[in-house]
């Protein structure tokens, strides 16, 4: 007690109590090392118990507190250190052993090849996967199949299906058939985009033969680039297509946001779609997937140079699995012919001919996107940065005038957005795939029984809990179907001044091309050779890194058995500790850094075209040499056209007997208001199949009697009312009939003043 008084034990009272918490009394007025020592001091616990926790102190600058948080910091990053050098090594390992073994598709399920599309009699170099259940997977052979596509945008294939939680995951989940379309790594000499969209068809029609016993046609999946490809087939090729989803989809370059979106700028920059020839040229006729990759990576550069590599460097011990896993895909460089990439940047990123009607096929027809008949589900996000909810979505403004043209041309359109996922995870995400993919998987089934319109897609968190009883498919969310109008869709985009701006893009582009053809281009092709061109490709920076950082570096050896000793003796260092608060500090300001360089960088890239294409720049000076085209936006159909086609696909009023007029009261009551919730599709349909009335009523006779029956009330909801009466023509079936229009309008647990009215009007047309 009297040494605890002294003047000597005060000044080392804090040091006593955060070194020697727990030992004996003894230990405790051992006089301790010198606090300049980075030697931690032996403590007296046995290893097996656990470490006590420290009090708080108060560090000082050269206090032994510091000079431990500095030695346990100093030994972490040293640590850190070798097993991200070590995890980089790997990748470039990784990287070589997958173009070893042909670039395989990165997915993390078994499949069997159905078709190779190099067998085609038009060769390409795409091929058909049979998705394998995984064990306690149970497949309906009634469901549709379900076929996925992932994008050919420079990197290989199989992000749809990389992990469990994914697109294929979900919707072998959900008992669908799951197939996958591939690609190999090197094109067929010759093959176009129009030679895919021909293979692509072949392998539906496949799918198709297969399950004859289907609900439907296969749906079809498109990932970013997969997804404008998928529509082209579903223009051209209706009948075998079902409802097409596209993710992600860059199917309106030329839209966007001014200060925002700056990709859709490149073209005019780097003066149209000659820079693209070149390339090719050099490649010997193969553009190089590579340059593709590298151009995504350098629109988000604090991620490509900083926060990717340093989320690994500050976690390499949970972070390396996931980091390998990704690198893998995105660093499977795959080629194109010059024919596709042509194709690409003259109808996509420069000439925006997609959705207007510009693209030409193999018989001399303009393809017109309205020709699909299947519904349309596009997902897009605002956190998109390679293909924002503009350019997912103003085909629709440019291909119809209203929602009302879309209802009367007996087209379905729902759309879903998402607040802030990234481009990559609409594909990647687990989150993303257990809510919104595993959703429209839910919903395939009533997506033609919606009625033809716009549609926004809202997913919200069930409130109720016993919702599983109503509602089995649909999981832990609600889903409603939210009526739009095309202001909806302008409201996202920029001025429509813009695209005078991008159409003097697409001259210029045109002219730089015709140039770079006739005086350039022969020069580079006499020096271009399969072995200039193999040089060129593993030169380039992406691939470079990846192959010096492996084991062909002999100075890259010893990290192997360092990472090995690291892992056995691996001292993670405390959250806490000031040095790693510190370093996030640090972080954080390279990343901002970085972000305003790129803010920068996008703003001057922006006024540079607005310098260039805008209204004072090109368009104004050379009008001579840049006269305005005709449009090649699609002629939107008359008015009287528009009738006459919703007329010729209307049944008699009175024809089609009871299920004809049940299929009508249920319509009648799930169009109301315009809101549909998707229970009152399921109550609706279970209703109906489960009637002693209406024998044989499947789920794909009550989507087509469905579309018939919506289309009457439609054109003239007093006259198809008027008309129950002769269809349902029993009292039982008439009560049977005001049954399923109570139980559908109460499906949602919300009985509007709408539905109310026309569960009336019903009742009266009935007489119940």
């Amino acid at each position: 007690m009297t040494a605890a008084r002294t003047p000597t034990s005060r000044p080392r009272s804090r040091r006593t109590a955060a070194t020697t918490a727990g030992s004996s009394p003894a230990k405790a007025e051992a006089a301790p090392p010198p606090a300049f020592l980075p030697v931690p001091v032996p403590s007296p616990v046995p290893a097996s118990a656990p470490a006590p926790a420290r009090p708080p102190s108060v560090p000082t600058a050269f206090g032994g507190d510091m000079m431990r948080a500095w030695w346990d910091y100093s030994v972490d990053v040293t640590q850190r250190s070798i097993l991200f050098w070590d995890v980089l090594r790997r990748r470039g390992n990784d990287f070589l052993e997958h173009r070893k073994a042909g670039l395989p598709p990165v997915l993390d399920f078994e499949y069997d090849l159905v078709l190779d599309g190099r067998d085609l009699e038009r060769p390409v170099n795409y091929a058909l996967l049979r998705i394998l259940p995984r064990p306690g997977d149970v497949t309906d052979m009634s469901k549709r199949p379900y076929v996925v596509v992932d994008p050919r945008a420079g990197h290989g294939p199989g992000i749809g299906g990389a992990k469990q939680d994914s697109q294929v995951g979900v919707a072998l989940s959900a008992g669908h058939p799951v197939y996958f379309i591939t690609f190999h790594p090197e094109p067929c000499p010759g093959q176009t985009i129009l030679d895919v969209k021909s293979a692509k068809a072949r392998f539906l029609e496949e799918i198709a033969h297969r399950h004859p016993q289907a609900s439907g046609k296969p749906v079809v999946v498109g990932n970013c680039q997969a997804g404008w490809s998928v529509m082209i087939v579903g223009a051209a090729r209706p009948e075998v297509t079902g409802p097409i989803i596209v993710n992600g989809a860059p199917l309106a370059y030329w839209a966007g946001v001014e200060g925002k979106n700056p990709m859709r700028y490149r073209g005019g920059l780097y003066g149209g779609t000659w820079l693209a020839s070149m390339a090719s040229d050099l490649g010997n006729g193969v553009f190089d997937g590579a340059n593709l990759v590298s151009n995504f990576e350098t629109l988000n550069p604090a991620n490509t140079l900083w926060t990717k590599q340093y989320n690994l460097f500050a976690r390499p011990d949970e972070e390396a699995d996931r980091y390998l896993q990704f690198e893998r895909w995105w660093g499977g460089f795959f080629l194109m012919t010059q024919e596709e990439m042509e194709f690409i940047v003259d109808n996509l990123f420069v000439g925006n001919k997609l959705g207007r009607g510009g693209v030409r096929l193999e018989d001399g027809r303009d393809l017109d996107l309205r020709n699909i008949e299947s519904p349309m589900v596009v997902f897009a996000s605002a956190g998109d940065n390679i293909t924002p909810p503009q350019q997912a979505l103003l085909w629709i403004a440019d291909l119809y005038e209203s929602a009302a043209e879309i209802r009367d041309l007996g087209k379905t359109i729902v759309y879903l957005l998402h607040a802030d996922i990234g481009h990559l995870g609409i594909f990647v995400s687990g989150k993303v795939a257990q809510k919104e993919h595993a959703e429209i998987v839910g919903v395939l089934e009533y997506l033609e029984m919606l009625p033809p319109g716009l549609y926004e897609m809202v997913i919200d968190a069930h409130a109720e809990p016993d919702m599983h009883e109503i509602d089995p498919s649909g999981g832990r969310f609600e889903v409603r179907f939210e009526p739009r109008e095309i202001d909806d869709i302008l409201a996202m985009g920029g001025p429509p001044t813009e695209d005078q701006d991008f159409a003097t893009v697409d001259r210029v582009s045109r002219m730089n091309a015709d140039l770079y053809k006739r005086f350039v281009r022969p020069a580079v092709r006499a020096m271009s050779t399969p072995q200039t061109a193999a040089a060129l490709r593993e030169m380039h920076p992406l691939r470079l890194q990846r192959s010096l950082l492996s084991d062909l570096n002999p100075f890259l050896w010893p990290l192997k058995p360092w990472a090995d000793a690291v892992q056995r003796n691996r001292r993670k260092v405390e959250a806490d500790n000031p040095y790693v608060r510190l370093e996030h500090t640090w972080s954080d300001w390279m990343e901002k850094t970085l972000n305003a360089y790129r803010d920068r960088r996008d703003a001057n890239d922006e006024r540079t075209f607005k310098a260039i294409y805008g209204a004072n720049g090109l368009a104004r000076m050379l009008p001579k040499m840049f006269p305005d085209p005709a449009s090649v936006k699609a002629e939107a159909l008359t008015a009287e056209a528009k009738r006459e086609l919703a007329a010729s696909k209307l049944p008699a009023f009175d024809a089609g007997g009871p299920a004809a007029g049940m299929v009508r009261v249920v319509a009648a009551v799930l169009m109301v208001g315009g809101k549909v919730d998707r229970r009152e599709f399921v109550a609706g349909a279970n209703i109906l199949k489960s009637s002693p009335h209406l024998p044989g009523m499947t789920l794909d006779r009550f989507r087509t009697l469905f579309a018939q029956q919506s289309a009457l009330l439609r054109a003239d909801e007093g006259r198809a009312l008027a008309a129950l009466p002769t269809l349902l023509d029993s009292q039982d079936l008439r009560m049977e009939a005001m049954v399923a229009a109570h139980s559908v309008a109460m499906a949602d647990f919300d009985l509007s003043e709408a539905e109310q009215a026309i569960v009336a009007k019903i009742g009266r047309a009935l007489g119940v």
